[in-house]
This record gives structure tokens, C-alpha cells and sequence, in this order.
């Protein structure tokens, strides 16, 4: 069986189990939680393979989400009546309500039997990106298993959380499982376009029911392998917090003419000019007391001399150390607001100089900023007074959810991923840098946390959401 399926799979059911069995105080102690998740840790050889399969049909409907507002609704309604099929004792066990939302959008309510605890949500999307028949080992919907992966969109992000927490719901109520704390599941059809048909909307029906949700589980922090330079051991990142987004056009707006006569300065210069120094001037680094600090002071001690001497005292040496950082794309990534030139545009024909030159600037915003404030340092920047800037799209980032000891959300996941992965010493807290359904949920609970079980190389990020990597793990191989 694919091993990182089976640890998310693994992971989903005792976060069903020990989340339902919790107090609303406190979490619980070794031995409570030993008592708790008491479920067979092997599956039989028939339920491993109708697991796999259920994942490749999954990765088989091409669930694309466009644009916003536009997606592939055959496949959304084909991917209802399959999850249907696949799980059929969660859609008809008593205590468990399913609602459509937004015509493909699904949120269950899983009554617990214990009223006076308050709920938890785990959160999962059913839509990928487009995806072209090029550059693909094998088609992107096919499901295909090969040589050790399983190849398809969806693989990494986010069918894989879907089929698990479905899956293992399923697997504990044919073991008779009935959950002391309520909990809910709600997977969006459009987390890929902004989310405002899917997650948008579940938030606003819960809101709307006065619901308050104790916390949230989504997709976004990963067991990390070999991102950090010089350190070899993998540590799983949960994400306390969310980057914002800024995606602004820059506009320059000059009087035409035929390249026979140029003049001095033309639209496409002046606005390459802007976006070489938005390029070459960084947003100033704003990590210093947030995730990435707490999560470096964690790893302090697993280094050598001198580098635990360093991060032990960052107090001294944090500009050293961000400094060091920003040469790693994804430690810059988590330390900063990062500027990515997306698009440009200009020109109708190779003799004539344009009138207009536009190019679309994606910002992702750290936590310890605002737009208002990246907008007017991107001004300053930029200084010049002939470029115009237009918000296309932004939103703030997320507030940094609590990781302390008395955090239930956080420390539940940190023992439950431990008993998962028991390989696994480090468990800090980071920032997600992509953007997810998670942000549409911020006024139901103070505790969102990000992560999805799967081992993640740096050469993952760049190779996109193509297919489980194999790696063996304890005699296992993994997909």
C-alpha cells in the first residue's frame, strides 16, 4: 500500500479519534491518549487495495477549477456520486448530516455524543489546476500507477486529503466507531480559484448557525527533508499562520510611435525598469518574532558548533541569520514578502512602439505585514510617478494561531503526527506560503492549523503537483 496514503489515512483516524475523545480543558496526557486511539493499526490486504484504487478513481475525474466562477462541473457532480459510491456507510450512518453547498461544495456534520464539546473541522479540497498533456511522464489524469508513484493531479494537493478523511472515517464506522466530540468535514470545489463559491460559503451557513469551532486542520505545512542547509534530519512543519496576497498591475501609459523614430524613453522601458527594482529590492525581511523564529530555535540544538550557538542566541545574531537565509528560495520565502513578476504585456507589432506596457505583480504577504503597508513600500520602491498601480486582488494575512502548551489544536496534532511518524523528533511551528480555504473560516475558531502527513523535498515544490514519491520507510514503499 502507498505509504504516504497510508499516513494520511492513519493520521485522519486518530485525529477523528483522539479529537472526539477530548475534554474541552485540556489535552490529553500519554496515557489518556494511548487509551484513545485504540484502532487496528493494520488494515487487511483487501481494505489496502480498495484504498489505493479509491485514490486513482479519484485522481481520474478531472476536477479543474478554471478561474473563478469557472469549472469543470460535469467532473464536480461526477466526483459527488463517486464519493458516494466509495464511502457508503458515511452517507448513511445516523449521526452524520451531509449538505451540498454551493452545488458542489460538501460539509458533514458528525454529531459526537457529547453535546457540550465543542466542535473541531478538518478541512480538504476536491479541484486541482489545469493541467496540459506536456511535460508529463504520463497523462495528469490517469491515476496511473507506475514504478513506485502514482501519477496525477491531485496526488499532492488535495484529493489525497480528501479520499483519506473520508476513507478513514469510513474504516472506523464499519469498526463501530461513534465520536464523543461533534467534528465536521467540509471539502471545497474551488480552494484553487479563491474559494468563494465552495469554502465562502460553508463559512457564512456556519456562521449564519452561530457555530464556533474549538479548531481547524487544513492542508499547508509538510514533514520537511532537506530544506534547511547542513541539516539532514526531517522535521514536520505545522503552519500556525497564512500569507496574504497582493496581485497589482503596473501600468505605464506613453505616446505611441514607429520604431523608425524612438523615443528617449518608451511605455515598455519605463515599466521594465520598475519591475528590475522591485526585482532587485527585496521587501525587507519582518520575520524576526514570528513562526520561522520559534521554528529555527527549535532546530537550535540538532546542530553542530557553531551553528546551535548561533540560533541559540538569536537575540545576537538574527541578522547573520537572515541574511543567510535569503540565499535558500524557500527559507526566503518563509522570512519575507516575496515579489514574483507574473505577467507582462505590451506591444501589437514589431514596428510600433505601444502606447501602454502592463505587468501583474504577485506579493505574498508575511504575517508581520499589511497590504497598506507592502503597497506603499512597493511605491517607494518604484518611485516613479509614471507607472500606475492597480489592485487586481488582495486579502490580509491570517492571525498567528497559538502553538503553546495550552494550544489543544496544535498540541493534539504534534502527538498525533508523532505516533504517525515516531521518526519525527522536531514538530514546529511555520507559515504556510501559499494560500488556502483556511482563510475563509478565520471568524469560526482562533486555532487553524496546516498540514498534510506527506514527506516533501525542496525538488517537490518545483516539480509540482505531479506524484507521489516513492521512499522506502520501514520496509514500505511509499507513493
Amino acid at each position: 500500500m502507498a505509504r504516504p496514503y497510508v499516513c494520511v489515512l492513519t493520521l485522519a483516524a486518530l485525529l477523528l479519534l483522539g479529537f472526539a475523545t477530548i475534554s474541552r480543558s485540556k489535552y490529553p496526557s500519554g496515557k489518556e491518549r494511548q487509551r484513545a486511539s485504540r484502532i487496528p493499526s493494520q488494515f487487511s490486504q483487501e481494505e489496502r487495495v480498495a484504498m489505493k484504487e479509491a485514490l486513482k478513481g479519484a485522481i481520474q475525474i478531472p476536477t479543474v477549477s478554471f478561474g473563478p466562477g469557472e469549472f469543470n462541473t460535469t467532473a464536480l457532480a461526477e466526483f459527488g456520486k463517486y464519493v458516494r459510491k466509495a464511502f457508503p456507510a458515511v452517507f448513511k450512518t445516523s449521526f452524520i448530516q451531509h449538505e451540498v453547498v454551493g452545488e458542489y461544495s460538501h460539509l458533514f456534520t458528525i454529531q459526537g455524543s457529547d453535546p457540550s464539546l465543542q466542535p473541531y473541522m478538518l478541512l480538504a479540497h476536491i479541484d486541482v489546476v489545469p493541467a496540459s498533456d506536456q511535460g508529463w511522464e504520463v497523462p495528469p489524469f490517469s491515476g496511473l500507477e507506475r514504478d513506485g508513484f502514482i501519477h496525477g493531479r491531485g496526488t499532492l494537493d488535495n484529493k489525497n486529503s480528501v479520499m483519506a478523511i473520508l476513507q478513514a472515517l469510513e474504516l472506523l464506522l464499519v469498526r463501530k466507531y461513534i465520536p464523543r466530540r461533534s467534528f465536521l468535514i467540509a471539502l471545497g470545489h474551488d480552494e484553487e480559484v479563491s474559494g468563494a463559491n465552495g469554502a465562502q460559503k460553508i463559512s457564512a451557513l456556519l456562521q449564519a448557525r452561530g457555530t464556533q469551532i474549538a479548531f481547524i486542520v487544513d492542508e499547508g505545512g509538510f514533514i520537511l527533508d532537506n530544506f534547511i542547509p547542513n541539516f539532514k534530519k526531517p522535521f514536520a512543519m505545522v503552519s500556525v499562520s497564512e500569507k496574504g496576497s497582493i496581485n497589482l498591475m503596473l501600468q505605464v501609459n506613453m505616446t505611441p510611435g514607429h520604431s523608425s523614430a524612438p523615443p528617449k524613453e518608451t511605455s515598455i522601458g519605463i515599466l521594465a525598469a520598475a519591475v528590475s527594482r522591485l526585482e532587485q529590492t527585496p521587501v525587507p525581511n519582518t520575520s524576526g518574532n514570528g513562526p520561522l523564529k520559534k521554528l529555527l530555535q527549535q532546530l537550535a540544538n540538532e546542530f553542530s558548533f557553531p551553528t546551535n550557538i548561533v540560533l541559540n542566541n538569536l537575540w545576537l545574531f538574527w541578522p547573520l541569520v537572515s541574511r543567510l537565509m535569503e540565499r535558500n528560495y524557500i527559507m526566503n520565502a518563509l522570512a519575507r514578502t516575496t515579489t514574483a513578476i507574473t505577467m507582462f504585456n505590451a506591444g501589437v507589432k514589431e514596428n510600433v512602439i505601444p502606447s501602454v506596457a502592463q505587468a501583474t505583480v504577485n506579493f505574498r504577504i508575511h504575517p508581520a505585514q499589511t497590504v497598506q503597508e507592502v503597497l506603499e513600500l512597493v511605491k517607494n520602491i518604484v518611485a516613479d510617478d509614471r507607472v500606475q498601480f492597480h489592485v487586481l486582488s488582495a486579502f490580509e494575512p491570517l492571525p498567528v494561531s497559538p502553538s503553546d502548551d495550552q494550544a489543544m489544536g496544535y498540541q493534539l496534532l504534534r502527538q498525533t503526527l508523532q505516533s504517525v511518524f515516531p521518526e519525527i523528533n522536531i514538530v514546529a511551528p511555520g507559515t504556510c506560503i501559499a494560500n488556502t480555504d483556511s482563510r475563509h473560516y478565520v471568524n469560526l475558531t482562533t486555532g487553524i492549523y496546516r498540514f498534510n502527513p506527506i514527506y516533501l523535498q525542496p525538488q517537490d515544490f518545483r516539480r509540482g503537483d505531479n506524484r507521489k514519491r516513492c521512499k522506502e520507510i520501514r520496509g514500505s514503499c511509499a507513493l
